[in-house]
């Protein structure tokens, strides 16, 4: 039977590059994605080469994946199951009302979960493994709360899945991006074409991550490499959780900061 990755919000820079990644350990990567016009574009970026199968679907719905599952089903089994669909709204409490909240929780959270029910049955056949992209908004506060609470809440749903269902030989691990320079930010980019390089100065390696960084993280996660980690939150955020060189240097009135 074919080794299969299914990718959710597949269609986007992040969930391309992972799509991509993961073909390399597997026979066939099943793209998940409500757009169905940017799943074409996808797809072509990717070269049709009997690798990819791009599949229209709302991972908030359940009938939408159960009909996703059966269909993935009939090509194989599935191994490795990425929940990258996600979406922030409202940048402050202030903005949020109550169906933004909603909203946020429906994609970031409770579709994962979602996902993991619909495909739970094949990853316990192939004993395999679920990496859920979080984001450092899950570990700290950096605005987008309706998101951010959403992927804290992702990050506990991935040891829930470890400690239940290790027993099956299921692993679950999350990644915790920080600014990647996708199409989401590119409103901002257009507003403040500085964004990027103000950024920087937060991170200790005064850079920012590529898709291809968070999909390195996915394919080691998702390998035998890491055939004992389960559990984790892996941040892949170029420093930007250990701690500002800034901060520290006006604590420490050093200059080696």
């Amino acid at each position: 039977m074919s080794r299969i990755a299914v990718v959710t919000g597949a269609a986007g820079d992040i969930g391309r590059a992972i799509a991509k990644r993961l073909a390399e350990s597997h026979d066939r990567v099943a793209l998940l994605d409500l757009d169905p016009q940017a799943l074409d574009a996808a797809m072509v970026a990717l070269g049709d080469s009997g690798t990819f199968d791009a599949y229209v679907c709302d991972v908030t719905r359940e009938a939408d994946l159960s009909e996703a599952a059966v269909t993935i089903a009939r090509h194989g089994t599935v191994h490795t199951l990425v929940n990258n669909a996600g979406a922030a709204r409202a940048v402050s409490l202030g903005d949020t009302d109550g169906d933004i909240w909603r909203q946020d929780t429906a994609l970031n959270l409770e579709a994962p979960y979602l996902c993991f029910r619909a495909f739970e049955n094949a990853l316990k056949e192939s004993r395999g493994a679920v990496v859920n992209i979080a984001s450092v908004n899950g570990l700290a506060v950096f605005g987008h709360p309706a998101y951010s609470a959403a992927k804290a809440g992702l990050i506990h749903l991935t040891r829930l899945i470890a400690v239940e269902y290790g027993k099956h030989g299921i692993r679950a691990n999350a990644v915790a991006p920080g600014t990647v320079r996708t199409q989401a930010w590119e409103a901002r980019a257009r507003a403040n074409p500085q964004v990027f390089e103000e950024a920087k100065r937060w991170y200790a390696l005064q850079r920012i991550a590529t898709a291809e960084d968070v999909a390195n993280a996915v394919f080691f996660l998702a390998s035998e490499q890491a055939a004992a980690i389960t559990g984790v939150c892996l941040p892949v955020d170029c420093g930007l959780t250990a701690g500002q060189a800034e901060l520290a240097r006006t604590f420490s009135q050093s200059d080696n900061y």
